[in-house]
């Protein structure tokens, strides 16, 4: 059985209920496999990776196996006749009536009725939770909705579940729980909680992750995420890559992006950092290091006049040049040397306005732009305004509050409790700030999303064995417009530039480990660099 854990790189794409259905039934419709096949696989893809994550259970033991009113209560069965045949015992419940169950899993509940028994999940006789007694089993399987989940929990299995865990908390018992696709009550296309969920100890899904396990609650509900290879192409045969499927972001599409030829170091390309005024330039400073860092040629900050004096104080590679205000921004870029432009650390919202719409009347687009901070917020009253002027060159890095005063409307759909249907996404809202603006809009976070307006997406998620919780730090968004600014310079595309600089902003946080200040993630960055081009 193949399976391996979310550092594999083979597969990338992160597919929602819907696109990973229509692959399933692609796949059986050209005759290749069957929905049997399917579920057999995945059954012992589950065991095999309960059996590998928690080695003692090889042993054997009480399982109690929870199975929904659909496919994935399916997989839960075989899971149960599995573990039966290594000599386990097994309690099986069943949510929903059994004659509704789909073929394939009906197939398999009635092949599991030859070897024990099923029991409704709400038992009046005291359910799961009351089936316990005072020995808690040795592993749970939820096998209840998995990513067929479009609605909140019914009642009755958002109660058990909270039976269970009370459960285990009242006896002091942690039991390992492996969650079938994802923990029951996780929204498997935005990571939405829509019920109390069993957190999961291990989760295993098939053929490739879902956007819901890195997006909003999934990392921290999933435990350990295995993905399970169950025979089904990633794609068919000469069918291109479909640009709604989002894609996570990994060092193998990083590294291209990252070497660097030899040559002049104009042939690596010309930053401007613009800086804020006298007391105000340590954001811009941090951002003009980073750009440094990843490689562009020359890097150089645009400071106020009385400004020029401190921060040639801090500074030896980076170059300075004195900026007043907008006219002096122009007569800047009229060097077209410089390729990149980052607008907005430290930068003040008194200047920011006319200093981004100069920068944006420049070159007729040719010039390409990082905005952050000051220079997003400054439009909160007035969106319409910076969508009209950007071009398909920019890059826009907002963190949450930033993206809610340029896009209220999808902040706060993304931020309302899920109704019926499947939950709107961070990828959704993501991919619709993107095409309004008509740029790349990359929103911060653990969970961060980078969208461009034609629909393409990525994730970078800090999780799992990527965590890096000490990256919530003052100024570490500034480094990132950096490194973006950076990549810009030399020539990466937006969409492109906005995935490495991700990447290598968790990475650099990864390499240095707690206690890191933002001014730490510049240094890192030397490390990182030679680690993933030593890797190839």
């Amino acid at each position: 059985m193949h399976f391996r854990d979310v550092s594999g790189e083979k597969m990338t794409d992160l597919v929602t209920s819907a696109q990973m259905r229509a692959i399933e039934h692609a796949a059986i419709e050209s005759g290749s496999v069957t929905g049997l096949d399917l579920m057999e696989r995945a059954g012992a893809g589950v065991v095999a990776a309960v059996l590998d994550q928690w080695p003692a259970l090889a042993a054997g033991g009480h399982a109690v196996v929870l199975c929904g009113p659909g496919n994935n209560g399916g997989d839960g069965f075989v899971v149960a006749r599995l573990l039966h045949d290594r000599g386990w015992r097994v309690s099986v419940f069943l949510y929903g009536d059994p004659a509704r169950l789909p073929r394939d899993a009906r197939h398999n509940h009635d092949r599991w009725i030859r070897l024990g028994t099923v029991r409704p999940l709400e038992d009046p006789q005291g359910g799961v939770y009351g089936g316990f007694g005072a020995a808690a089993p040795d592993l749970i399987v939820d096998a209840l909705f998995g990513i067929g989940l479009t609605r909140d929990l019914p009642g009755d299995v958002d109660q058990a579940l909270i039976d269970i865990t009370s459960w285990m908390h009242r006896h002091g018992r942690w039991v390992p729980v492996v969650a079938v696709d994802i923990p029951s009550g996780l929204c498997a296309d935005s990571g939405a909680l829509r019920g109390c969920e069993l957190a999961a100890g291990l989760t295993v899904t098939f053929h490739g992750a879902k956007p819901g396990h890195y997006l909003g609650e999934g990392p921290e509900r999933c435990g350990v995420l295995r993905v399970v290879d169950i025979g089904l192409p990633q794609r068919a045969p000469g069918q291109r890559r479909d640009p709604a499927i989002a894609q996570r972001v990994t060092s193998a599409s990083v590294r291209p992006l990252v070497a660097k030829p030899g040559g002049h170091k104009y042939d690596h390309g010309h930053a401007l950092i613009l800086a804020g005024g006298v007391g105000r330039g340590g954001a811009a400073r941090m951002a003009a290091r980073a750009a440094l860092r990843i490689g562009a040629g020359l890097v150089t900050m645009g400071v106020p006049p009385p400004a020029l004096q401190e921060n040639a104080a801090r500074l030896d590679a980076v170059m300075l040049r004195a900026v007043a205000g907008p006219e002096a921004l122009i007569a800047s870029l009229s060097d077209t040397r410089i390729a990149a432009l980052c607008l907005g650390p430290g930068l003040g919202l008194d200047r920011a306005r006319d200093l981004v719409l100069a920068a944006l009347g420049v070159r007729a687009g040719g010039l390409r732009l990082v905005l952050d901070a000051d220079a997003l917020s400054v439009f909160a009253d007035a969106p319409g305004t910076l969508f009209a002027a950007l071009t398909a060159g920019c890059v826009l890095t907002p963190h949450a509050g930033e993206f809610a005063r340029l896009f209220p409307d999808l902040s706060e759909r993304l931020a309302r409790t899920p109704g019926e249907g499947p939950a709107w996404s961070k990828l959704d809202a993501v991919r619709a700030a993107a095409a309004r603006a008509g740029c790349v809009v990359l929103l911060k976070g653990a969970d961060t999303v980078i969208a461009a307006p034609d629909g393409r997406a990525a994730v970078n998620a800090a999780a799992y064995e990527r965590a890096v919780p000490w990256l919530a730090t003052a100024g570490a968004g500034d480094v990132l417009a950096g490194l973006i600014a950076g990549l810009l310079a030399r020539g990466v595309a937006p969409f492109e530039a906005a995935q490495a600089g991700a990447w290598l902003h968790a990475e650099a946080a990864r390499d240095f480990g707690p206690g890191l200040i933002a001014e730490d993630l510049p240094e890192a960055i030397p490390r990182v660099l030679a680690g993933l081009l030593r890797d190839r």
